[in-house]
């Protein structure tokens, strides 16, 4: 964690708090220095001051969306500024808090904004932002066409497609392609949140109304208002926070948790899910009038597998983005290796391809790829991440010599361990960015490096 503030008394009461929880704590006395930490330092979660002197707090948050997609920032202000914490969270703050704070309170704070953040998509550009020829296939013309017609409305739309082929940016562009491109668009993965942590989320909370709210809090369909609301992963939400959700799709109208005062929100919902909806509401696990509010404006996104055509050039638009970011901006992928790509199956769809093309940028040297980098990657990715194939019960060596069974054990291991330090190699020690190129969330990197013992 990092802390950041001018005060010296509030740094060290913050830092001793997250020390006692059991996570490490650095400390910055100016959002300069917070920078400068942040460029040597693996952080996973920054807890900043709203005013300093110099770069405030809002500009940190700006600078830190930008370059840190995965860092959550929770913000600390004084109650005169708390309609300017509320457009900071608007604008991606994960959450803010209260001076005079409590400990309870400011762990309550993390720990959810961790919990959000490693189920969190990674951050992708709008269609606008790929090249032509990208939306090649008949499927995803077709997506994109429903897109833009929905966008000029302010009816509901539900995205409908695998993990990974993209729902996240087609909410995205309803919104800025809409009526409301001015006012904000706030996100919630419902997946993400146990069903109590959930509930305060979407509808906010009075002070008092469970252990830690220390006060009243806006929940994101309050944030919201005017502009769009984007819930991710409806499919996973509770019984209790399914008929709380109809109501507002009902009558644009909610209360938050412990409070008996009726709020008027004007919002456009979007949602998404990869899950059966209609096999869901058979079996009785969600309702069937919600689905029918939410399934106004239905937009399928078609799975990468059913648009091959696309892969050469959103390969080609990642080499150039990505290999920008890395850089390496004249790497390229020749016709031999789009060749190797096209023969995958990608089922984490775009973001496992967008994934595994920078891990190839990273790991491999020169600026020009060849088929035989692309599958060395494969077998690496496969190896060191996945299930390896169970050897036969009597395995033997190509010399005809018995092999044991623990060889391919040490082997995987070997590669393993290969493989997560050639990561914090190229991405110089930087952890969120090594679990990136490996295509790993950060948790799993965690374990791995505690595993192997790797620093």
């Amino acid at each position: 964690m990092l802390v950041v503030d001018d005060d010296r008394s509030v740094r060290t009461v913050l830092s001793a708090s997250i020390l006692r929880a059991g996570y490490r704590a650095h400390e910055a006395s100016s959002a300069e220095e917070a920078l400068e930490k942040m460029a040597s330092e693996p952080i996973d979660l920054v807890v900043t001051d709203l005013r300093m002197p110099g770069m405030d707090g809002l500009s940190l948050l700006g600078e830190i969306t930008a370059r840190w997609t995965d860092v959550p920032v929770i913000m600390l202000t004084a109650h005169g500024t708390v309609p300017t914490a509320v457009e900071a969270m608007r604008a991606g703050a994960a959450d803010f808090i209260l001076k005079p704070f409590d400990r309870e309170e400011i762990l309550y704070a993390i720990e959810k904004a961790l919990l959000t953040s490693n189920h969190v998509e990674e951050h992708a550009s709008s269609h606008g932002d790929l090249p032509h020829g990208v939306v090649a296939s008949a499927a995803m013309r077709e997506a994109v066409l429903l897109i833009d017609r929905a966008a000029q409305s302010n009816a509901t739309v539900l995205l409908r497609g695998e993990s990974g082929t993209g729902k996240e940016l087609a909410a995205r562009a309803i919104h800025e392609k809409g009526p409301r491109r001015d006012k904000p668009l706030v996100k919630l993965n419902c997946g993400a949140l146990p069903e109590a942590l959930l509930e305060s989320e979407l509808f906010g909370y009075e002070k008092g109304a469970f252990t830690g709210a220390a006060c009243r809090k806006p929940g994101r369909v309050e944030l919201a208002d005017g502009g769009t609301l984007f819930l991710d992963e409806i499919g996973d939400i509770g019984a209790s926070t399914q008929v709380k959700l109809l109501r507002v799709l009902q009558e644009r109208e909610l209360e938050r948790l412990g409070g008996t005062q009726t709020i008027r929100v004007d919002v456009r919902f979007v949602a998404a899910t990869h899950r059966d909806l209609e096999a869901m509401v058979a079996r009785g696990t969600f309702r069937e009038d919600l689905f029918y509010r939410l399934n106004v404006i239905p937009i399928r996104l078609p799975p990468l597998r059913e648009r091959p055509e696309e892969i050469a050039p959103l390969a080609a638009h990642f080499c150039a983005t990505l290999g920008a970011a890395n850089g390496k901006p004249n790497v390229r992928l020749d016709a031999e290796a789009i060749a190797v790509l096209r023969g995958e199956p990608w089922p984490g769809n775009v973001r496992q391809l967008q994934n595994f093309i920078e891990r190839l940028i990273v790991l491999c040297d020169g600026e020009a790829l060849g088929a035989a980098d692309v599958r060395r990657e494969l077998v690496r990715a496969s190896t060191a991440f996945g299930t390896p194939p169970s050897p036969p019960s009597q395995p033997i060596s190509d010399r005809g010599e018995p092999v044991s069974a623990g060889k391919l054990e040490d082997r995987r291991r070997e590669v393993e361990k290969e493989t997560l330090r050639a990561a914090l190699d190229r991405a110089n020690g930087n952890r969120a960015l090594a679990a990136r190129i490996l295509g790993i969330s950060r948790r799993s990197l965690y374990y791995k490096l505690a595993e192997y013992g790797v620093r």
